[in-house]
């Protein structure tokens, strides 16, 4: 069976792997397209030969399947509220929302209009973390006391370094990927974060955080830090470099998510690129989603996960302007 999909918004730059990914799949449609952006829009439709759409509605009302909202982090809420119960499965980008009270009402909705709804968290696929993840049910470094992580990319520009659009800076888009990870291996929860927060410390005037270290704990007492920045130079090969280190009584665990690539350096393109060999992470959360609808099973990745991802980060931006830990519940 053909399933026919939808992509609300081409805000977040990851549209265009996602579009790539489930044009590649069999049985797939992607019905069409929205943006807010005309341009962008007419842009996009053309060069993955998809039906634009200038109103959401109408896309949404043309008997989709699913529909993967790669929007603003601050529009999450409207498109997931637009799109609950006009369509039975919904893929949103990360963070999950701005707000704490975005996010549950967001999961609320969906509870109520029965709707399926998956956070994108891709490094979750990434064969680098997956293999962490089993080396570590299988117990291999004994007791786990440590999680040193980083998670640094390039400062992204657009509506990223708009506060209200996207809720914050780099605190914000990088953490939830990194603390995802951590719940996802442990099962567990973060308690309590401290943070220290640098706003335009690398951008100068850029008016929004650019650099963190968070310290935290886990309810299991894995004790962790993330170096969290946008550090990288314009035109960096990748938006994040997602790194751990677990030290356990057993052995440490190095984790390097995005090792499987080779790197060029073309001279006509004027900048460092990857020319991955692996599997796609992004690849790996499409088939994820995918295998979500035809086998008609829960979410791997739910709107809680994206929550409890989310109060993470908020946590460390009210750390950052008390100076004192917060508890989370």
């Amino acid at each position: 069976m053909t399933l026919r999909i939808g992509m609300c918004s081409h805000a977040h730059p990851h549209a265009n792997s996602y579009l790539s990914c489930l044009q590649g799949m069999a049985d797939i449609e992607v019905a069409g397209v929205w943006d807010e952006d005309s341009e962008r829009l007419h842009r996009l439709a053309q060069a993955f030969g998809i039906a634009p759409f200038t109103d959401l509605d109408t896309l949404l009302e043309c008997t989709l399947d699913a529909v993967v909202i790669c929007s603003a982090n601050a529009h999450h809420r409207q498109h997931v509220e637009a799109a609950a119960g006009r369509v039975a499965h919904i893929l949103c980008e990360k963070p999950i929302a701005t707000t704490a009270e975005d996010a549950r009402a967001m999961i609320d909705m969906c509870r109520a209009t029965g709707t399926r709804l998956q956070i994108a968290f891709p490094v979750r696929f990434a064969p680098a973390v997956r293999e962490a993840k089993r080396l570590l049910e299988e117990e291999h470094l004994g007791r786990v006391y440590s999680a040193a992580c980083t998670n640094h990319g390039s400062m992204p520009g657009r509506w990223f370094v708009d506060a209200v659009q996207a809720g914050g800076g780099a605190v914000i888009d990088h953490t939830v990927h990194v603390i995802d990870l951590l719940r996802w291996f442990w099962q567990t929860e973060v308690t309590e974060v401290y943070a220290e927060i640098g706003w335009s410390l690398l951008h100068p005037d850029l008016g929004i955080d650019d650099t963190g270290l968070l310290s935290f704990q886990l309810a299991n007492g894995v004790y962790g830090t993330l170096d969290t920045s946008w550090s990288r130079p314009p035109g960096h090969y990748t938006w994040g470099n997602v790194t751990m280190e677990l030290v356990g009584a057993e052995g440490v665990l190095s984790v390097d998510a995005f090792r499987q690539h080779l790197t060029l350096t073309p001279t006509a393109l004027g900048r460092t690129v990857w020319q991955p060999w692996g599997e796609s992470p992004d690849q790996g959360l499409l088939d994820d989603f995918i295998d979500m609808i035809r086998t008609d099973r829960a979410p791997s990745i739910s709107g809680e996960d994206g929550l409890q991802a989310l109060q993470v980060a908020l946590a460390a931006y009210e750390s950052a302007r008390t100076g004192l830990p917060v508890s989370l519940p």
